[in-house]
């Protein structure tokens, strides 16, 4: 036999996708559909996509695991890019309360307490195992809903031992679960109340900052560059630092106020700039210019009833290429990307083509992953998921609802719903 004719030998295939959605093209609504798509996975990587004969030409057919996808679709595992999904306790009283008053002295008066130093508090107060065992709760279930590659910012430790701490939940927990954890370091997501805030940045320079590049297992630095939070110029200080030290930068900025934080993004080429809420249009395109992603959050600006929500058509309109993410935090708690793609199609007027896009390869963009995941291409990892659906418009039309059905992480299936347990019928009361 001719070395032009040997074929690759697939341990999985999925057959027959109603709609193949691979997330491939140059727009942000490119989503590449094909209607009766195939692909080929072997080992962890994708091997061929394409027609039943343009992946038969590449790939034998016979003895390997067979899906067939018909009358489903076949989506890229979502990459979940901004989450605080390690955290102590929770914030459910305040968010109960918040729902009729923010008044704060009424909020006392309940005896609430409220703000990110109660999770602060809470989470110090968390052994590294409790912290391990509630994310990884949450982790499965962003599993099930599709999501196969999640980022994790600290910044509820405000000292070194417990920003560590959760650093090191960060890696146990990409050790132990088939969901890739990207790790980012938070130091500056606010202060300690017993510190100055100039003491505070001293302490990111000169110890937090070289403690978390020296763990080996974080990507990014990152600040909140807020009126109420770091200003531009002390961002900056922070993000060079981390530069310095190996850690690509990342920046919340504009989410309540606008201070030059979106500028400095720009000018230092971030991998991405998060929320935008206060973004002014000519600095939405220097953005685009710098090759920035946009990352919005949908689900945050509902679970705090933002007075300004982010403006997605203008991002998307700027140029920049955008990301979706559930920003799960003990403000934020949600845990599905089909429902941040339903806010975003329904509030912020995101096209569903659009929304799922920004859900893979956005996400994957603004974490510097696209290289690998994020799209359905040969190459890549074999991060896919099946929903129970004929067509991906039902991903922002059935609210509230899971339509994954399979999900394959790195070639394997790691949730299967597909032979869902019976359920007894409803007996009508006589």
């Amino acid at each position: 036999m001719s070395r032009q004719n040997v074929k690759l030998q697939a341990d999985l295939i999925i057959s027959n996708a109603s709609e193949l959605i691979t997330c491939t093209g140059d727009n942000t609504d490119d989503i590449g559909k094909m209607t009766g798509g195939w692909v080929a996975l072997s080992g962890k990587k994708i091997v061929a996509v394409g027609t039943r004969d343009e992946v038969a030409a590449k790939v034998d057919l016979e003895n390997t695991t067979v899906i067939d996808a018909s009358g489903k679709v076949v989506v890229p595992g979502f990459v979940d890019c901004h989450t605080h999904t390690v955290f102590g306790g929770s914030r459910v009283a305040e968010y109960a309360a918040k729902i009729t008053t923010k008044d704060p002295e009424k909020l006392k008066t309940m005896g609430i307490e409220t703000g990110v130093q109660v999770s602060v508090r809470k989470t110090q107060e968390a052994t590294r195992e409790e912290l391990v065992a509630s994310a990884s709760d949450r982790l499965l279930r962003m599993l099930e809903s599709g999501t196969t590659t999640v980022e994790i910012k600290t910044g509820y430790g405000f000292t070194v031992k417990d920003e560590v701490k959760m650093l090191k939940v960060n890696a146990d927990l990409n050790k132990t679960l088939p969901i890739d954890v990207v790790s980012t370091f938070l130091g500056a997501h606010g202060w300690p109340e017993d510190m100055s805030k100039e003491t505070y940045i001293d302490l990111l320079l000169n110890e937090m900052i070289p403690r978390a590049a020296g763990l080996g297992n974080v990507s990014f630095n990152d600040v909140w560059c807020e009126d109420s939070h770091f200003t531009a110029k002390e961002s900056e200080r922070i993000l060079q630092a981390g530069l310095d030290a190996g850690l690509k930068a990342k920046i919340h900025t504009d989410a309540y106020s606008y201070i030059g934080g979106s500028d400095l993004a720009a000018e230092m080429k971030v991998v991405s700039a998060d929320h935008l809420n206060y973004t002014p249009p000519e600095v939405l395109d220097k953005l685009a210019a710098s090759g920035v992603t946009g990352v919005i959050m949908p689900a945050l600006d509902f679970a705090v009833s933002h007075q300004k929500p982010f403006n997605a058509r203008a991002i998307i309109d700027s140029g920049m290429s955008v990301a979706l993410a559930t920003d799960l935090c003990p403000g934020c708690w949600t845990e599905s990307m089909q429902f941040v793609m339903a806010l975003a199609c329904r509030l912020y007027q995101m096209s569903p083509a659009e929304a799922i896009r920004a859900a893979t390869l956005g996400g994957a963009k603004a974490l510097d992953l696209d290289g690998n995941r994020g799209s359905i291409e040969v190459g890549k990892l074999a991060d896919l998921q099946i929903w129970n659906v004929p067509r991906y418009e039902h991903a922002i039309y059935r609210l509230g609802g899971n339509i994954v059905e399979q999900v394959i992480k790195n070639g394997e299936i790691i949730v299967d719903r597909s032979k869902p347990k019976k359920r007894s019928a409803v007996q009508t009361l006589s």
